[in-house]
């Protein structure tokens, strides 16, 4: 059996950051390098660059993932939710609608920007696109 060959070139690995504490830092909306700056200026537009470390973070590509996972994990949970409560409870459509239409949206606004965070955490950690660091 050969050994699977990581297509990045071993100096690539590296330059790799620890993966996780920069999600989780991308989770908090801060700076994945340093941890203390703003990630977002807005809702969801990223800074170009960090202002405590001066990390540049404009090469991130996040583009629709956040909003795949947003409805990925929204509808996980909101899903199994709605049968046991329809089951359990039988209320009125209007009432069961009304609830989880609020519920779905609060939830989806919550994770939106914590998800983008996070890949631009992932992909900051992992040198993915312009992330690389000079040699």
């Amino acid at each position: 059996m050969h050994d699977t060959v990581d297509a990045r070139s071993e100096a690539d690995q590296e330059t790799d950051h620890a993966v996780w504490p920069a999600i989780y830092r991308g989770w908090r909306r801060k700076c994945p390098n340093c941890g203390s700056g703003a990630l977002l200026k807005g809702y969801l537009t990223v800074n170009k660059t960090c202002t405590v470390c001066n990390q540049e973070l404009y090469h991130h590509r996040a583009d629709d993932g956040p909003a795949y996972l947003t409805i990925l994990i929204v509808g996980h949970l909101m899903a199994p939710l709605l049968h046991f409560a329809f089951v359990r409870w039988r209320p009125e459509p209007l009432t069961l609608f009304t609830i989880f239409a609020v519920g779905c949206v609060a939830l989806s606004l919550y994770l939106l920007p914590r998800l983008k965070g996070s890949i631009v955490g992932f992909q900051w950690a992992r040198n993915m696109y312009g992330f690389r660091t000079a040699p």
